[in-house]
């Protein structure tokens, strides 16, 4: 039984005992360091079923918790709050069964439980992903892993905006000035190679606008009468009517980003179970709109265009349909969403993993399909970040002034390798270890300095400051994940049997505390859709096991049974730091 379970059944049945209340919950918190004890009863709270002195009702239930509760050895109270000093014999038990269970803080799937689905990435086919689309994939992907782990099935998606104007853009410049060239021609990634036509097609935009702006046009006419615009703007409409000719480009060009894609998010380590594509969905939504008008959700105006007045809900009205039939995006949306739950009839619930900029659109997505009486709309969330920013500044995609994902990962495992060699210990290490050990602390670095963050909060990226071998990073918790495997390696006895009857060192006890933390860390980052949440349990972890290092000796045990019982200990945070870190997407190495 959980320690503050039996404690909160107790001290209720104590108060009852010594004052004839019923008392509804018990508060806990952490023993301040200055005091003995495990774990703190809270005593001011109960002032408001019994009136007194909160030391003197603290004595007498502790009084009453020493002879009722053999786990609890001893007490003190100092003012309004109970220490409570737990027997070593709970704090090993407890341990025993947290070493054998390998699924330690994992749930499994519960039978008939609706499963969820978390939507991220979902680029343009106009760019290659940058680092915005880096903090949006490890959130999603993290968020997913999370959710699976907290015991529900999860489906991981993303919608590829593979159609719209933009997308005619890259293919007009590629048209006009690519020379046939491909990705095997050009040595490019096809990404890249689509992502150089967007930037090609903004700079003779602007060099058009300049033009006839000089010819006496205004700036506004000018930016909406170029020729290139205009001829882009055409062969999206030959593109809705089937043109041949252009579906074939569009085709052509696609596949070439969506083999970059693929690339990028392999290097990343994420993955999918389900795709969309918006030239797929873009039509959807449409029937929607028309029984929503029979159920009363929305309401046609005179021009013939439709809408949603949410003016009730403290938002506005919203168009979801314009005058002459064709669909906005958030009519997309609506039919999108609708359309998963029929893909996938166990769907009870969806996670969408958005910027900030789009909180507004969500609350309109998710109110409407409430207002359309959809069960599972209550079970929609959007996981809305923040950017992340440069110490150079903010991107600009047309401008060609972001940082490409590809790039920053390469810096990446090039920052770890020079940080690497110059810390030295590598001479044992074949050239192919060398360069997988810095990918792993590169991408790691890269990783945990995004996800450590609340995901709501801006972050400020610091490539060589992620790349830390000291303090809250990600190198710095692979670091003692690597010296517990060396550890274990020197452990030449079994370590598997259990141990009883010795007293525990303080160190050993707060780290039994600590890991016996993991499960409920699990599932409030689950509930919070917070990976933050995991990184730093998982830095509070390494950082009491450092301690633990730092004060006790392991191997240098003269006693066996104590021995054996450290190296156990070592064993387990080793194993959490890598099933934490499998839930950030990160891998640990076994050697540093």
């Amino acid at each position: 039984m959980n320690i503050q379970n039996l404690i909160t059944s107790k001290v209720k049945e104590g108060f009852l005992f010594l004052y004839q209340i019923e008392i509804p919950t018990v508060e806990f918190q952490a023993t301040r360091k200055e005091f003995e004890g495990d774990i703190t009863v809270v005593v001011f709270p109960l002032l408001k079923y019994k009136k007194g002195n909160p030391a003197e009702i603290g004595e007498n239930i502790g009084k009453y918790l020493i002879e009722n509760v053999s786990e609890i050895k001893k007490y003190n109270v100092v003012q309004g709050f109970l220490n409570l000093v737990v027997d070593d014999a709970f704090f090993i038990n407890s341990f025993h069964s947290i070493f054998t269970n390998s699924a330690f803080g994992f749930e499994n799937p519960k039978e008939n439980e609706k499963a969820i689905m978390v939507e991220y990435s979902s680029p343009n086919t106009n760019k290659p992903l940058h680092l915005g689309h880096v903090r949006n994939n490890l959130l999603g992907y993290s968020v997913a892993e999370i959710i699976k782990a907290s015991g529900k099935k999860v489906y991981k998606t993303q919608i590829i905006n593979d159609r719209g104007i933009h997308i005619c853009k890259s293919m007009l410049a590629w048209k006009l000035f690519g020379n046939f060239e491909t990705p095997e021609s050009t040595g490019l990634k096809g990404d890249k190679l689509v992502g150089n036509y967007y930037v090609k097609f903004d700079q003779e935009y602007k060099k058009q606008i300049a033009e006839l702006v000089s010819q006496g046009i205004s700036e506004k006419e000018a930016k909406n009468s170029t020729p290139i615009l205009l001829e882009a703007q055409q062969m999206l409409r030959n593109w809705e009517n089937g043109d041949e000719e252009v579906v074939q480009l569009w085709k052509k060009m696609n596949q070439w980003v969506y083999d970059g894609f693929e690339n990028t998010y392999q290097n990343l380590g994420v993955d999918f179970d389900r795709l969309y594509y918006e030239s797929d969905t873009y039509l959807l939504g449409k029937d929607v709109i028309t029984e929503g008008i029979e159920k009363g959700v929305f309401y046609k105006k005179e021009d013939g265009s439709v809408w949603c007045d949410l003016t009730d809900e403290g938002l506005d009205e919203k168009i979801v349909l314009r005058s002459d039939g064709t669909a906005v995006y958030i009519t997309q949306d609506i039919g999108t969403a609708i359309q998963r739950v029929k893909d996938l009839k166990d769907v009870g619930g969806m996670v969408y993993t958005v910027g900030n900029e789009q909180d507004y659109h969500f609350q309109v997505l998710f109110l409407i399909l409430k207002k359309l009486g959809f069960d599972w709309a209550k079970n929609l969330f959007h996981l809305s970040y923040g950017m992340v920013d440069l110490p150079s500044g903010k991107m600009k995609s047309r401008e060609g002034t972001v940082v490409d994902a590809d790039d920053l990962m390469f810096e990446m495992t090039e920052t770890a390798k020079i940080i690497s060699e110059e810390l030295g210990k590598l001479d044992s290490y074949s050239e192919v270890e060398k360069n997988e050990l810095f990918k792993t602390i590169g991408l790691g670095a890269l990783k945990y300095f995004i996800l450590k963050v609340d995901p709501k909060k801006r972050i400020l990226f610091d490539p060589k400051l992620s790349v830390d071998f000291q303090g809250n990073t990600g190198p710095f918790i692979q670091y003692t994940y690597a010296r517990i495997q060396s550890i274990i390696r020197k452990a030449n006895f079994d370590y598997s049997h259990s141990l009883s009857g010795f007293e525990l060192h303080k160190k050993e006890k707060e780290l039994i505390k600590q890991l016996a933390l993991f499960p409920e860390t699990v599932q409030q980052a689950a509930i919070n859709y917070s990976p933050a949440i995991i990184a730093n349990y998982t830095y509070d972890l390494v950082k009491e096991f450092n301690s633990f290092y730092q004060n006790v000796s392991i191997l240098g045990e003269e006693n066996h049974e104590k021995k054996v019982f450290r190296v156990q200990i070592s064993k387990k945070v080793a194993d959490i730091i890598k099933q934490s870190f499998s839930l950030l997407g990160i891998n640990v190495p076994e050697r540093m």
